[in-house]
């Protein structure tokens, strides 16, 4: 773990995040990842911990069945509570496999979701009106569910950002999972004056983790030669774990 001297924000005492950026069908990096939590776990113990996924599990990578797998059954690492958050990649597979629109599928496609697909043994000519009836329910079913916001002390952690100067309580679901500008180049305080919060996100690619006073950005490009990386937040700390 690298270790930065200071956080752009201060968790109270005892209390551990782990922040995972987007996966992309990348298993067997995930795989390391939480491997590299557990034994941070084992080496440096802490009273409340938390494990994040920033979503974007699907898609791209070579296996997007083995990551809804791994995450729907939960992963093998000794925290106290898994959060997982949606990504777009995930709103448009559910839009693609429930409603076998033209747009819908072909966005997704264009997107990678015929690497998806062939992930889940879905065959490349099938249909879109029989993909959901290729599809493991219990995958489905947790896709659906998944969370667009979180947040830990004066960290909110969403999969792409929000919109600046709307209130927190306003953002909508399409701006938590879809922003760039003008969240990306926003340089002022976001949330209510006095009460800042630093937002941890991913869904915009960087070859390094970007670290701002207002944000914190770990989408590193697991599927685009990069790696996948993990936030750890602690106190007035931060580090990184790659894989």
């Amino acid at each position: 773990m690298v270790t930065h001297a200071l956080a752009p924000a201060r968790l109270p005492e005892g209390r551990r995040v782990y922040a995972v950026g987007d996966v992309h069908g990348c298993a067997d990096r995930l795989v390391r990842i939480h491997a590299a939590i557990a034994a941070d776990l084992a080496a440096r113990p802490a009273p409340q911990t938390v494990l994040l996924h920033l979503g974007d599990y699907v898609d791209r990578g070579p296996d997007s069945a083995g990551v809804v797998a791994l995450l729907a059954r939960g992963p093998d690492v000794p925290v106290g509570r898994v959060v997982n958050l949606m990504g777009n990649h995930e709103q448009m597979m559910l839009a693609a496999v429930a409603t076998a629109d033209p747009d819908a599928t072909a966005l997704w496609l264009h997107n990678g979701g015929q690497d998806s697909l062939r992930s889940w043994g879905v065959p490349a000519d099938a249909p879109p009106d029989s993909w959901a009836a290729g599809l493991p329910s219990e995958h489905l079913t947790w896709l659906r569910d998944l969370a667009v916001k979180h947040v830990e002390g004066p960290y909110l952690f969403v999969h792409a950002g929000i919109r600046p100067e709307v209130p927190l309580e306003r953002q909508s679901r399409h701006d938590m999972l879809w922003i760039r500008d003008p969240f990306l180049t926003w340089d002022e305080p976001f949330g209510p004056p006095g009460q800042p919060v630093v937002v941890v996100h991913g869904h915009t690619p960087v070859p390094d983790p970007v670290v701002r006073p207002n944000r914190i950005g770990i989408d590193t490009g697991a599927t685009y030669g990069g790696r996948l990386t993990c936030l750890v937040l602690e106190e007035d700390c931060l580090g990184f774990i790659f894989a």
